[in-house]
């Protein structure tokens, strides 16, 4: 039942369930459930923006904090969800987000993940190609052409410009720098800020083929880090991920549904391959 329905129809069941039997399905779920089964079943009853919220809170809950969680939420996603996420996150948790980046986070992180908040990326579809040209100047003047970093141009062009707009300043980039952006952002940055950023420009160049990667590094060598798998495969399931299965296969000549079963079991394994339509 629950593989096949959308989110949409997964709240109506989950209302029609306290209407029919006076019972929440959710607390009904969690007595009946345990482990990685749970979490998944879990992630899909809640709606999309919770979720995302949900997870945001868990990440910097208690010691120590899930940064690869927040850079996978923050630095992905469009400026609506970003909103909605934020508004959620006041409503049903009475935190603001921002501060709770602020009091997990430092330095250069921290601002790129509080810029990423606002939800204010430039969403225009046009590309100027002169403010791509002048844009990849100032990045290769802010990093490769200097000595030491000026963090905040990076910043402030990763964070502001539209996701083709960034394309075309990767683009740009190559020509001035003679090398590709992400890997002077690797030379210029290290830790969270340098994920983050590698992060937004790979969204720009191209979303799917980003979680792909985050899907083969949760299952790859040993042990399995079954929230990532869950998260995504439940966020992106209505979005793009019959891309995501696609450039997976292209990326690591094996398809995703092969390296869930041999690292998953039970009716965990069918009901992640369900939500992938195997």
């Amino acid at each position: 039942v629950v593989s096949n329905r959308s989110n949409n129809q997964r709240q109506q069941i989950k209302s029609a369930f306290k209407t029919m039997y006076g019972k929440d399905l959710i607390k009904d779920l969690k007595s009946e459930l345990s482990g990685n089964m749970e979490e998944l079943i879990l992630a899909l009853f809640m709606p999309c923006t919770y979720y995302d919220a949900w997870s945001l809170k868990h990440a910097m809950k208690g010691a120590g904090t899930q940064e690869n969680v927040l850079i996978e939420i923050l630095c992905t996603r469009t400026n609506r969800e970003i909103q909605e996420i934020v508004k959620c996150y006041k409503s049903e948790f009475g935190r603001d987000i921002e501060h709770d980046i602020r009091a997990d986070t430092s330095g250069h992180f921290e601002r790129l993940l509080v810029s990423m908040c606002q939800g204010n990326r430039d969403e225009n579809q046009t590309v100027d190609y002169q403010k791509a040209q002048q844009d990849a100047q100032r990045l290769y003047q802010a990093g490769e052409g200097k000595l030491g970093t000026d963090e905040s141009c990076f910043n402030m062009i990763l964070a502001s410009r539209s996701f083709p707009q960034l394309k075309a300043t990767v683009e740009a980039y190559s020509q001035i720098a003679n090398r590709d952006l992400l890997s002077s952002i690797g030379r210029e940055f290290s830790g969270n800020v340098e994920r983050g950023l590698k992060t937004i420009l790979q969204c720009a160049l191209n979303r799917p083929a980003f979680f792909a990667e985050r899907l083969y590094h949760a299952m790859k060598g040993a042990g399995t880090d079954d929230s990532t798998l869950v998260r995504i495969i439940v966020t992106r399931s209505e979005i793009d991920l019959v891309q995501i299965k696609q450039l997976f296969t292209q990326m690591y000549h094996k398809t995703l549904a092969t390296m869930i079963s041999s690292d998953t079991s039970g009716d965990y394994r069918r009901l992640l391959l369900a939500i992938m339509g195997q």
